[in-house]
């Protein structure tokens, strides 16, 4: 049974009275008017979802004041089904090109009226869902931004720039891969890849590897047949197929099962999909980008991440840089997060006290920026309005601040000197083996390469 509100515009009163009790039989919802003026009047006071309007009034032209229903009430568009009598099919033609969404012919049969009734709402939810869709992933896309005025990330703003400018109409781009630790942001540095894209306006589907349920992620990735399995009661499609033309991100896909990374690499490399209990096979353009905390090539070292799939997914790299080696954007990004809370609550402007700002400069953050703006946002909502201190965000406190506590042979040397001096010792001690000096520093291999990348350690005669 329907819900739907529609408004019928009819002079012949007991053909219309006909209409009323048809549809609502149905359960739609009728106002009955008998002239084009009164029915204007209730279309703009009452925004009905359809409207069904006869062309001929004794008041006017149904033609003339079309547009005007068209267009609703505050610019809300409704469909309008007009209704003609014979030999008017030149005024139904007019109809239909200033935007009627259909057109019956008296007299008329009341059963093809309410096919026809039934199939423009459809086609007009479809119209909205698609419509709000769009809009979402607008104010997605408008929200999504890279904070942050680092080296590293300007670097890395620089190189997704550069890779959208790959990615044609007819071409999905090359495939990326983004590493990072959890809570660094690698969801916002697939959505901008998709946003720099040609085809930014198709959908980007995110597909989380790692809360997939395992007895049916397969079905998830690339969709089912009816009766492929027990509870399959109808066809389904697959999120890689639902993304068309536009972007599907893997993220964190070391966590996909090895099977099951063997049918993905065939759908990357042939860009062909076959569902659940298919003998066919469907063409998929979507763009792949993928995801991953873990080191892959140590995956792949000890068989739990199969090779072939790793280089295919690693034609592009993107290192995201943890939170900690960002310098100033720690204090930047807990400003922007404490104003943007602020704002959401209606609460007055935050502000940081001094030992604030120490205590978030000289944190970890070993959740990265998640962690940060979580953080962030309990101190604003605990503060009532005062200064934001150090005890606000209830961080840990600093190991080892007592002076007397630093090795004299350390004193006065910085950060810096001390990470570049402790990696050059473990490469040293581990024969140039990048592999081993990763393990002994206790760090992946990936932000090993990142930091020797960063304090300009040679890379002859080292081992991988």
């Amino acid at each position: 049974m329907s819900t739907a509100r529609i408004l019928i515009i009819e002079d012949e009163v007991l053909f219309a009275r006909a209409v009323v009790k048809r549809l609502e039989q149905d359960g739609y919802a009728c106002t009955l008017t008998t002239t084009l003026g009164e029915g204007v009047a209730r279309a703009m006071q009452d925004a009905p979802d359809l409207v069904l309007l006869d062309l001929r009034l004794p008041d006017g032209d149904g033609l003339e004041r079309l547009p005007q229903l068209l267009q609703g009430r505050d610019e809300h568009p409704v469909p309008v089904v007009v209704m003609t009598a014979f030999g008017e099919v030149a005024d139904a033609v007019r109809a239909m090109k200033l935007g009627a969404a259909d057109y019956l012919k008296k007299p008329i049969d009341l059963e093809e009226m309410v096919m026809a009734v039934a199939a423009t709402l459809h086609r007009n939810g479809l119209q909205q869902q698609l419509s709000r869709s769009r809009e979402r992933e607008t104010r997605t896309r408008e929200g999504v931004a890279l904070l942050g005025e680092s080296p590293a990330l300007s670097a890395l703003r620089q190189q997704i720039q550069q890779l959208g400018k790959l990615s044609g109409v007819d071409s999905a781009g090359p495939t990326v891969l983004i590493q990072g630790e959890t809570g660094s942001g690698k969801d916002v540095v697939a959505h901008l890849l998709h946003q720099e894209s040609a085809n930014h306006d198709a959908p980007f589907i995110h597909v989380d590897c790692a809360a997939l349920p395992r007895d049916l992620i397969e079905a998830e990735l690339f969709g089912h047949e009816k009766g492929a399995y027990t509870s399959a009661m109808q066809a389904r499609t697959g999120l890689l197929e639902a993304a068309e033309n536009g972007t599907v991100f893997l993220d964190e896909i070391g966590e996909l099962p090895l099977d099951l990374q063997a049918k993905l690499l065939t759908v990357i490399e042939r860009r062909r999909v076959r569902r659940v209990g298919s003998v066919h096979e469907r063409p998929i353009h979507a763009r792949f980008v993928a995801a991953s905390n873990r080191d892959l090539r140590q995956q792949v070292e000890q068989g739990e991440f199969r090779s072939d799939l790793y280089f295919r997914l690693n034609v592009l790299t993107l290192v995201l840089p943890a939170l900690r080696e960002r310098g100033e954007d720690i204090l930047l990004l807990a400003h922007h997060y404490a104003q943007q809370t602020a704002q959401r609550y209606r609460l007055p402007p935050p502000r940081f006290s001094e030992d604030a700002l120490g205590a978030l400069a000289s944190y970890s953050w070993p959740g990265n920026v998640r962690e940060l703006k979580h953080l962030t946002e309990r101190a604003v909502l605990l503060s009532g309005g005062a200064p934001l201190t150090a005890t606000a965000f209830a961080l840990p406190a600093r190991p080892q601040d007592d002076a007397q506590a630093i090795p004299e042979g350390w004193r006065g040397v910085t950060l810096g000197d001390a990470e570049r001096t402790l990696i050059q010792q473990a490469l040293t001690e581990s024969g140039g083996n990048i592999s081993e000096a990763a393990r002994r520093l206790g760090i992946t291999r990936m932000t090993l390469r990142y930091r020797m990348e960063k304090y300009r350690i040679r890379l002859e005669g080292v081992q991988s």
